[in-house]
Protein backbone atom coordinates (compact mmCIF):
# COMPACT_ATOMS: atom_id res chain seq x y z
CA UNK A 1 0.00 0.00 0.00
CA UNK A 2 1.33 3.41 -1.01
CA UNK A 3 0.26 6.59 0.75
CA UNK A 4 0.61 10.01 -0.78
CA UNK A 5 -1.06 13.22 0.37
CA UNK A 6 -0.12 16.88 0.52
CA UNK A 7 -2.96 17.70 2.94
CA UNK A 8 -3.00 14.81 5.42
CA UNK A 9 -0.58 12.72 7.49
CA UNK A 10 -0.86 8.97 8.11
CA UNK A 11 0.06 8.26 11.74
CA UNK A 12 0.94 5.08 13.69
CA UNK A 13 1.02 2.85 10.64
CA UNK A 14 2.43 -0.07 12.65
CA UNK A 15 -0.43 -0.19 15.20
CA UNK A 16 -3.83 1.45 14.55
CA UNK A 17 -3.32 3.95 11.75
CA UNK A 18 -5.23 7.22 11.56
CA UNK A 19 -5.14 10.37 9.45
CA UNK A 20 -4.77 13.96 10.55
CA UNK A 21 -4.99 17.21 8.62
CA UNK A 22 -1.80 19.23 8.48
CA UNK A 23 -3.82 22.43 8.80
CA UNK A 24 -5.88 21.29 11.80
CA UNK A 25 -2.81 19.89 13.56
CA UNK A 26 -1.54 23.46 13.85
CA UNK A 27 -4.48 24.32 16.15
CA UNK A 28 -3.16 23.38 19.55
CA UNK A 29 -6.43 23.42 21.55
CA UNK A 30 -8.00 20.56 19.56
CA UNK A 31 -7.29 16.92 18.85
CA UNK A 32 -8.67 15.38 15.67
CA UNK A 33 -8.39 12.17 13.66
CA UNK A 34 -9.90 10.22 10.80
CA UNK A 35 -9.74 6.45 11.09
CA UNK A 36 -8.72 3.95 8.40
CA UNK A 37 -9.82 0.37 7.73
CA UNK A 38 -6.57 -0.96 9.28
CA UNK A 39 -5.41 -1.93 12.76
CA UNK A 40 -8.64 -3.24 14.26
CA UNK A 41 -10.00 -6.49 15.68
CA UNK A 42 -12.89 -7.13 13.27
CA UNK A 43 -13.02 -10.16 10.95
CA UNK A 44 -14.41 -11.08 7.55
CA UNK A 45 -15.83 -8.27 5.45
CA UNK A 46 -15.24 -5.90 8.39
CA UNK A 47 -11.53 -6.64 8.56
CA UNK A 48 -10.06 -5.08 10.37
CA UNK A 49 -11.08 -1.68 11.75
CA UNK A 50 -14.84 -1.23 11.57
CA UNK A 51 -16.39 1.41 13.84
CA UNK A 52 -20.09 0.83 13.08
CA UNK A 53 -22.25 -1.16 15.49
CA UNK A 54 -25.16 -1.39 13.03
CA UNK A 55 -23.66 -3.35 10.11
CA UNK A 56 -23.63 -6.85 11.63
CA UNK A 57 -20.15 -6.89 13.12
CA UNK A 58 -19.38 -8.38 16.54
CA UNK A 59 -20.13 -5.58 19.05
CA UNK A 60 -17.18 -6.61 21.21
CA UNK A 61 -14.85 -6.24 18.22
CA UNK A 62 -16.29 -2.81 17.42
CA UNK A 63 -15.80 -1.69 21.02
CA UNK A 64 -12.22 -2.96 20.91
CA UNK A 65 -11.70 -1.02 17.66
CA UNK A 66 -12.81 2.18 19.37
CA UNK A 67 -10.45 1.53 22.25
CA UNK A 68 -7.56 0.94 19.84
CA UNK A 69 -8.13 4.12 17.83
CA UNK A 70 -8.52 6.08 21.06
CA UNK A 71 -5.20 4.79 22.36
CA UNK A 72 -3.51 5.42 19.03
CA UNK A 73 -4.87 8.93 18.43
CA UNK A 74 -4.98 10.12 22.05
CA UNK A 75 -8.72 10.28 22.80
CA UNK A 76 -10.49 9.30 26.02
CA UNK A 77 -12.82 6.39 25.19
CA UNK A 78 -15.23 7.51 27.90
CA UNK A 79 -15.58 10.92 26.23
CA UNK A 80 -16.88 9.67 22.86
CA UNK A 81 -20.28 10.93 21.67
CA UNK A 82 -21.60 9.66 18.34
CA UNK A 83 -23.99 10.88 15.69
CA UNK A 84 -27.03 8.92 14.44
CA UNK A 85 -26.84 9.55 10.72
CA UNK A 86 -29.61 9.21 8.14
CA UNK A 87 -28.50 11.65 5.41
CA UNK A 88 -30.43 14.63 6.76
CA UNK A 89 -29.23 17.97 8.16
CA UNK A 90 -30.04 18.00 11.88
CA UNK A 91 -27.24 19.50 13.99
CA UNK A 92 -26.96 18.46 17.63
CA UNK A 93 -25.10 20.42 20.28
CA UNK A 94 -23.55 18.01 22.79
CA UNK A 95 -22.10 18.40 26.28
CA UNK A 96 -20.42 16.19 28.86
CA UNK A 97 -23.89 14.85 29.74
CA UNK A 98 -23.96 13.16 26.31
CA UNK A 99 -20.70 11.25 26.74
CA UNK A 100 -21.08 7.64 25.62
CA UNK A 101 -24.19 8.13 23.49
CA UNK A 102 -24.02 5.83 20.46
CA UNK A 103 -20.87 4.11 21.74
CA UNK A 104 -21.48 2.51 25.15
CA UNK A 105 -24.88 4.08 25.77
CA UNK A 106 -27.94 3.74 23.50
CA UNK A 107 -28.59 6.36 20.84
CA UNK A 108 -31.23 8.74 22.16
CA UNK A 109 -32.00 10.47 18.83
CA UNK A 110 -32.45 8.91 15.38
CA UNK A 111 -31.50 11.72 12.98
CA UNK A 112 -28.24 13.46 13.78
CA UNK A 113 -25.80 14.09 10.92
CA UNK A 114 -23.73 16.80 12.65
CA UNK A 115 -22.40 17.45 16.13
CA UNK A 116 -21.06 20.64 17.72
CA UNK A 117 -19.63 21.46 21.14
CA UNK A 118 -17.69 24.11 23.01
CA UNK A 119 -16.94 21.90 26.02
CA UNK A 120 -13.78 20.06 26.93
CA UNK A 121 -14.11 16.41 27.88
CA UNK A 122 -16.41 15.41 25.02
CA UNK A 123 -15.20 13.90 21.73
CA UNK A 124 -17.40 14.22 18.64
CA UNK A 125 -17.70 11.07 16.47
CA UNK A 126 -19.25 10.88 12.98
CA UNK A 127 -19.34 8.04 10.42
CA UNK A 128 -18.16 7.61 6.79
CA UNK A 129 -17.49 5.21 3.93
CA UNK A 130 -17.43 7.55 0.88
CA UNK A 131 -19.60 10.45 2.13
CA UNK A 132 -17.89 13.74 2.89
CA UNK A 133 -16.70 14.62 6.41
CA UNK A 134 -16.68 18.30 7.33
CA UNK A 135 -14.49 19.58 10.19
CA UNK A 136 -15.13 23.00 11.78
CA UNK A 137 -12.96 24.79 14.34
CA UNK A 138 -13.82 28.23 15.72
CA UNK A 139 -10.31 29.31 16.61
CA UNK A 140 -11.45 32.42 18.51
CA UNK A 141 -14.27 31.12 20.72
CA UNK A 142 -12.92 27.55 20.94
CA UNK A 143 -15.84 25.55 19.54
CA UNK A 144 -15.78 22.58 17.15
CA UNK A 145 -18.12 20.73 14.83
CA UNK A 146 -18.25 17.63 12.63
CA UNK A 147 -20.76 16.92 9.87
CA UNK A 148 -21.58 13.99 7.59
CA UNK A 149 -22.31 15.33 4.10
CA UNK A 150 -23.49 12.70 1.64
CA UNK A 151 -25.15 13.99 -1.50
CA UNK A 152 -28.43 14.59 0.35
CA UNK A 153 -26.74 16.39 3.22
CA UNK A 154 -24.67 18.44 0.81
CA UNK A 155 -27.74 19.36 -1.23
CA UNK A 156 -29.37 20.34 2.07
CA UNK A 157 -26.33 22.52 2.87
CA UNK A 158 -25.55 20.84 6.16
CA UNK A 159 -22.25 22.74 6.31
CA UNK A 160 -24.09 26.04 6.38
CA UNK A 161 -26.42 24.73 9.06
CA UNK A 162 -23.47 23.77 11.26
CA UNK A 163 -22.12 27.30 10.93
CA UNK A 164 -25.54 28.78 11.76
CA UNK A 165 -25.73 26.58 14.86
CA UNK A 166 -22.23 27.49 16.03
CA UNK A 167 -22.99 31.18 15.45
CA UNK A 168 -26.22 30.96 17.42
CA UNK A 169 -24.91 28.89 20.35
CA UNK A 170 -21.27 29.92 20.65
CA UNK A 171 -21.10 33.36 19.06
CA UNK A 172 -18.96 32.03 16.22
CA UNK A 173 -17.96 34.43 13.48
CA UNK A 174 -17.67 32.35 10.29
CA UNK A 175 -14.50 34.28 9.43
CA UNK A 176 -12.88 32.67 12.51
CA UNK A 177 -13.61 29.11 11.35
CA UNK A 178 -10.85 26.84 10.08
CA UNK A 179 -12.44 24.01 8.11
CA UNK A 180 -11.42 20.77 6.43
CA UNK A 181 -13.30 18.66 3.89
CA UNK A 182 -12.83 14.92 3.21
CA UNK A 183 -11.54 12.25 2.77
CA UNK A 184 -14.44 11.17 0.54
CA UNK A 185 -15.23 9.69 -2.81
CA UNK A 186 -13.93 12.29 -5.25
CA UNK A 187 -14.98 13.61 -8.64
CA UNK A 188 -12.75 11.03 -10.34
CA UNK A 189 -14.99 8.22 -9.09
CA UNK A 190 -18.39 9.65 -8.14
CA UNK A 191 -20.84 9.09 -10.99
CA UNK A 192 -24.50 9.97 -10.35
CA UNK A 193 -27.73 9.91 -12.36
CA UNK A 194 -29.70 12.89 -13.62
CA UNK A 195 -32.21 13.09 -10.71
CA UNK A 196 -29.30 13.34 -8.25
CA UNK A 197 -27.46 15.88 -10.38
CA UNK A 198 -30.57 18.07 -10.63
CA UNK A 199 -30.25 18.85 -6.92
CA UNK A 200 -26.86 20.44 -7.58
CA UNK A 201 -27.53 22.04 -10.95
CA UNK A 202 -30.29 23.98 -9.17
CA UNK A 203 -27.83 25.63 -6.76
CA UNK A 204 -27.91 28.86 -8.74
CA UNK A 205 -26.10 30.90 -6.09
CA UNK A 206 -23.06 28.60 -6.47
CA UNK A 207 -20.88 27.83 -9.49
CA UNK A 208 -22.25 24.38 -10.35
CA UNK A 209 -19.99 24.18 -13.40
CA UNK A 210 -17.16 23.46 -10.97
CA UNK A 211 -18.83 20.50 -9.27
CA UNK A 212 -21.30 18.96 -11.78
CA UNK A 213 -19.82 17.51 -14.97
CA UNK A 214 -22.13 15.98 -17.61
CA UNK A 215 -21.27 12.65 -19.25
CA UNK A 216 -23.04 10.55 -21.85
CA UNK A 217 -26.26 8.61 -21.14
CA UNK A 218 -27.59 11.23 -18.71
CA UNK A 219 -24.85 10.50 -16.19
CA UNK A 220 -22.79 13.08 -14.33
CA UNK A 221 -19.57 13.22 -12.34
CA UNK A 222 -20.15 15.04 -9.06
CA UNK A 223 -17.57 16.81 -6.88
CA UNK A 224 -19.11 16.92 -3.41
CA UNK A 225 -15.91 18.29 -1.90
CA UNK A 226 -15.92 21.37 -4.13
CA UNK A 227 -19.66 21.86 -3.62
CA UNK A 228 -19.18 21.78 0.15
CA UNK A 229 -16.27 24.20 -0.16
CA UNK A 230 -18.48 26.68 -1.98
CA UNK A 231 -21.25 26.24 0.59
CA UNK A 232 -18.81 27.06 3.40
CA UNK A 233 -17.48 30.12 1.56
CA UNK A 234 -21.07 31.27 0.95
CA UNK A 235 -21.65 30.92 4.71
CA UNK A 236 -18.73 33.23 5.46
CA UNK A 237 -15.72 30.96 5.89
CA UNK A 238 -12.60 32.45 4.33
CA UNK A 239 -11.43 30.42 1.31
CA UNK A 240 -7.89 30.37 2.65
CA UNK A 241 -9.18 28.75 5.86
CA UNK A 242 -10.55 25.67 4.05
CA UNK A 243 -8.49 22.57 3.29
CA UNK A 244 -9.78 19.85 0.95
CA UNK A 245 -8.39 16.34 1.32
CA UNK A 246 -6.63 14.93 -1.73
CA UNK A 247 -7.50 11.33 -0.75
CA UNK A 248 -10.34 9.67 -2.65
CA UNK A 249 -11.85 6.82 -0.64
CA UNK A 250 -12.59 4.76 -3.76
CA UNK A 251 -9.05 5.19 -5.14
CA UNK A 252 -7.53 4.40 -1.74
CA UNK A 253 -9.82 1.52 -0.78
CA UNK A 254 -6.93 -0.55 0.63
CA UNK A 255 -6.54 2.12 3.31
CA UNK A 256 -10.04 3.60 3.55
CA UNK A 257 -13.51 2.06 3.59
CA UNK A 258 -15.40 2.78 0.37
CA UNK A 259 -19.02 1.74 -0.10
CA UNK A 260 -18.64 1.79 -3.87
CA UNK A 261 -15.34 -0.07 -3.98
CA UNK A 262 -16.67 -2.87 -1.75
CA UNK A 263 -20.20 -2.88 -3.26
CA UNK A 264 -21.52 -2.35 0.24
CA UNK A 265 -19.64 -5.23 1.86
CA UNK A 266 -17.72 -3.07 4.28
CA UNK A 267 -17.01 -1.51 7.61
CA UNK A 268 -17.18 2.17 8.52
CA UNK A 269 -14.66 4.88 9.43
CA UNK A 270 -15.05 7.76 11.87
CA UNK A 271 -13.99 11.34 12.21
CA UNK A 272 -13.06 12.36 15.76
CA UNK A 273 -12.54 15.80 17.25
CA UNK A 274 -12.38 17.27 20.75
CA UNK A 275 -11.29 20.38 22.59
CA UNK A 276 -8.32 19.56 24.76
Amino acid sequence: MQFSSSTMKLNNIDTTPYLTYNSLSEIKFINHAFSTRLGGASKGIFSSNNLAFNRGDDPEAVTENYKRICRSAGFDFDSLTASAQDHHTFVRAVTKADRGVGIYKPRDLQSVDALVTNETGVTLVTYYADCTPLFFVDVKNKAVGLAHAGWRGTAGRIGGKVIETMTSLYGTNPADIVAAIGPAISVCCYEVDAPCAENFLGMTDLDASKFVFPKENEKYMLDLLECNRQILVKAGVKPENITISDLCTNCNSELLWSHRATKGERGTMCAFMCIR
